[in-house]
């Protein structure tokens, strides 16, 4: 791993097991441990695949569950990245909006975890789960742009169903 993360100021992380299937940056010098899966890209483009709906679809849809639904979905890099389908061949346009979607969405992410002039207690409250079991509108519309951008990337239109969008995934 850290041959592969050699050169990288950051790298992509997911955990194994996790309510909300949520991507985060970590700096280079950190190595993830067993729970973590890790991704040795630094471009905001893939990034904001994996955060996309899309993706989340698929994760869902070939992972597996812990019992109910709040204990959290496993990722397995086997099954639920190794055949995820990338968009082919997306126009210079299309990822450009990707990694800006990307940017937009990670940018708010770390205002709200680490806002100016919040005491440490407050702060040990906000984690990314409690921000996605809130889901304020600024966080929903960011996912919004972010999926409207990946759609566009894939040539899809906006918006399709879920069953849709994992049919097409598919093929």
């Amino acid at each position: 791993m850290r041959r592969s993360l050699s050169g990288l100021a950051r790298f992509i992380c997911t955990p194994c097991v996790t309510k909300h299937r949520l991507f985060v940056w970590l700096p280079e010098r950190t190595l993830p441990d067993h729970a973590v899966i890790a991704f040795a890209r630094n471009d905001d483009y893939f990034f904001g695949i994996l955060q996309s709906k899309v993706h989340e679809l698929w994760t869902r849809g070939l992972g597996t569950q812990l019992r109910e639904v709040e204990s959290g979905f496993r990722y397995t890099p086997t099954t639920t990245f190794e055949t995820f389908p990338l968009p082919e061949n997306p126009a210079t346009e299309a990822t450009g909006k990707v990694e800006n979607a990307a940017r937009t969405l990670c940018h708010l992410r770390a205002g709200w975890l680490n806002p100016p002039g919040v005491g440490a207690a407050e702060l040990e409250k906000r984690t990314l789960t409690n921000l996605y079991n809130q889901r304020p509108t600024w966080l929903a519309q960011a996912h919004e742009r972010l999926d409207r951008d990946v759609h566009a990337a894939y040539g899809w239109e906006w918006p399709l169903e879920d069953d849709e969008v994992l049919s097409r995934s598919s093929k």
